[in-house]
């Protein structure tokens, strides 16, 4: 059961234009994660910029950032960001065979070099907070100092998601 009520146009009308904008940029939706964000309006509106920005305008090969959100929300127990993101997955490319794998991935053929060290840098950022030096330096084989940028924030934002979701109980989305 969430543990904070939802926001809506109804219950507070003065948030009507970042509701509209909220919707717009997210597939005409108010998500339950954003309905409980408005609680915050400042903190809404910054939200709402930052993950559109990691998710929209960066050069991160969509399939590489779907695999890093379903790897944190995995890591953290985070179902609903889980769930929500599946369906962004498999139209970035990646295979139901792949999402059945990534639990287990160490074990999978099904993921290429570059994959193997975006999910151990997601795990190492995630459970660890500190990454070996080692990984780092393979990450550099594949991603440019930008890319480098955009990965990790990926993976800090999305730790950001499934913490406050899970922290308030957010309940997934109908």
């Amino acid at each position: 059961m969430a543990r904070l009520p939802l926001v809506s146009e109804e219950t507070h009308p003065e948030l009507a234009p970042l509701i509209q904008r909220i919707r717009e940029e997210r597939g005409g939706r108010l998500l339950n994660l954003y309905a409980t964000l408005l609680h915050s309006p400042p903190v809404a509106e910054g939200w709402l910029r930052l993950l559109t920005a990691v998710r929209q305008q960066t050069q991160l090969d969509p399939a590489l950032r779907e695999l890093v959100i379903l790897q944190v929300a995995l890591l953290n127990q985070a179902d609903y960001e889980y769930r929500t993101h599946v369906p962004f997955a498999l139209q970035a490319g990646l295979t139901p065979a792949q999402l059945e794998a990534l639990p287990t991935w160490r074990e999978s053929p099904l993921f290429d070099p570059r994959a193997r060290d975006v999910l151990a840098y997601v795990e190492a950022m995630t459970r660890d907070v500190h990454v070996p030096e080692a990984l780092f330096t393979s990450l550099r084989r594949w991603f440019d100092p930008r890319q480098l940028v955009e990965l990790t924030v990926t993976a800090a934002a999305y730790n950001m998601v499934s913490r406050f979701l899970e922290a308030l109980q957010v309940e997934a989305d109908r």
